[in-house]
């Protein structure tokens, strides 16, 4: 399957792993393996993960207080977001049209 990032959830991985990196260092990099965890179950199961809408769902990590915010698309996992989960909960919305929601 492939993995495609939109390009939001790909600087707020990227932002989320220089916040922890310079809380601790390597922390940062332990988060990336929690994400790359958590995209694997994914991969595995998924349908088995809370549905947020009609097309996509979201898979908590277990380490962080974050979830990743997913379509399967064909044989594509288009991650919609990577995002805290005490902030701004429905901000995933807007990167999606209508539609496709």
């Amino acid at each position: 399957m492939e993995i495609k990032f939109l390009a939001p959830a790909e600087a707020e991985f990227a932002d989320a792993i220089y916040y922890y990196n310079m809380q601790s260092e390597g922390l940062g990099y332990e988060f990336a393996a929690e994400i790359k965890r958590t995209i694997e179950r994914i991969i595995q199961y998924p349908e088995a993960w809370v549905k947020l809408s009609k097309r996509t769902r979201r898979c908590r990590t277990n380490r962080f207080p974050y979830g990743v915010i997913y379509q399967v698309r064909k044989e594509t996992l288009l991650i919609v977001a990577v995002m805290h989960l005490s902030r701004e909960p429905q901000t995933w919305k807007t990167r999606l049209r209508k539609e496709e929601l």
